[in-house]
C-alpha cells in the first residue's frame, strides 16, 4: 500500500461555482485543463497504480481572491462538503481530503479547522504561502494555524507566486516562495511556541536541504533546528539524489509519500516516475514502509 499525501483535485459543482464568478479563470490558471484533474471518471478510469490511494487537496484557485469574506466562506464550505463526498464514495481510491480555508474570513476559517477536527473524512486543511498578498506567516492568520496545533490538525503548505514580482515561473519560483514561508513560520516562533504543530511542505521541503548550510549558520541553533519539524514530500519528479539529500535533513520520520499527481507527467500524474526514484534509494523495507504510509497513517 502506498498513500500519496499530496495530490490534486477540481471538483465539478466547486469549479463550475467559481467559473461564474470569473470564466477567465482557465485562461489564467492553464494547468486546470487537464482532464484528470476535473473529471473524476477519467481519473478513475486512468488510475496510476492500484496499490495507491491518494489524499486530495484542491488546486490553488482560492475563492478569498475572488469573493468578500461571507461568500468565500460559504463558497469553501459547500467545496469541502463536494471534497469530503468524493472521498466517501471512493474509498479505493482516496485515503482523505484537504480542506480549503476562506482565509479572508479568520473566524470560518477557524471553524473549518474545528470541523476537520472532527471528521472522519476531511484529514487537515491546505494553507499557502501566501494568501491575500501577506505571508503565511503574518500575525493576521495565526489563529488558524495555532487552532490547527491545538487540535492536531495537519496543515498541507502549497505554493503560490508572489503578486510583487514581475517574473514568476513553475521551475523556481514556487520552490523559492515555499522557502520563504517556511523561513517566516520558523522566524515567527510557530515551532517554539505550539510545539505540537503539523505542516507538510510540497516539494520536499523546496530548497531548504539544498541550503542547510546557509541555515545552520546565518540563524541561531534554535531556529536553524525548527526547520526539521517540517514534514515534507516526494513531489520533485524522481531525482534520487535530491531525494537522498531530503531524507538525511529532515530525517526518515518526517518524508511522506507525494507525487503532486495529475500533474506532471500526462495523463494521470508522476507515480511511475516517483516510485522509481524512491525504490533506487538505498533504504531498508522498514524505511521504504513509513515513506510510503507509515508516516502519514502515524501522523493521524
Amino acid at each position: 500500500m502506498k498513500i500519496d499525501a499530496f495530490a490534486h483535485i477540481l471538483p465539478e459543482k466547486f469549479y463550475q461555482q467559481m467559473l461564474a464568478i470569473d470564466p477567465k479563470i482557465p485562461n489564467k490558471y492553464p494547468f486546470i485543463k487537464i482532464k484528470t484533474l476535473a473529471d473524476l471518471d477519467s481519473r478513475l478510469k486512468l488510475w496510476p497504480d492500484k496499490m495507491v490511494k491518494q489524499v486530495i487537496s484542491l488546486v490553488n484557485i482560492s475563492p478569498e481572491d475572488y469573493a468578500g469574506p461571507e461568500e468565500s466562506a460559504a463558497l469553501c464550505q459547500k467545496a469541502n462538503e463536494e471534497l469530503a463526498a468524493i472521498v466517501s464514495c471512493h474509498r479505493d481510491y482516496f485515503a482523505g481530503g484537504v480542506a480549503i480555508l476562506p482565509m479572508n474570513n479568520i473566524p470560518e476559517a477557524v471553524r473549518v479547522i474545528e470541523q476537520v477536527a472532527q471528521d472522519p473524512v476531511l484529514v487537515g486543511a491546505q494553507i499557502y504561502t501566501r494568501h491575500l498578498g501577506k505571508s503565511i506567516a503574518d500575525p493576521e492568520f495565526m489563529p488558524v494555524l495555532v487552532k490547527a496545533a491545538e487540535l492536531g490538525v495537519p496543515l498541507w503548505l502549497h505554493p503560490v507566486f508572489d503578486p510583487r514580482k514581475p517574473d514568476n515561473e513553475l521551475v523556481f519560483s514556487w520552490e523559492y516562495e515555499l522557502s520563504q514561508a517556511m523561513l517566516g513560520l520558523v522566524q515567527a516562533d510557530l515551532f517554539e511556541k505550539y510545539p505540537q504543530s503539523k505542516i507538510i511542505v510540497h516539494h520536499a521541503g523546496a530548497m531548504v536541504p539544498f541550503f542547510a548550510g546557509r541555515i545552520d549558520h546565518i540563524l541561531d541553533p534554535v531556529h536553524a533546528a525548527d526547520f526539521k519539524k517540517f514534514y515534507v514530500d516526494t513531489a520533485i519528479l524522481g531525482n534520487p539524489a535530491a531525494l537522498n539529500l531530503t531524507i538525511d535533513y529532515y530525517g526518515i520520520d518526517h518524508v511522506l509519500f507525494g507525487t503532486d499527481a495529475p500533474f506532471a507527467v500526462q495523463p494521470s500524474g508522476a507515480n511511475e516516475l516517483i516510485v522509481s526514484a524512491i525504490d533506487s534509494l538505498d533504504l531498508t523495507k522498514e524505511e521504504l514502509a513509513k515513506i510510503y504510509h507509515g508516516n502519514y497513517e502515524k501522523m493521524f
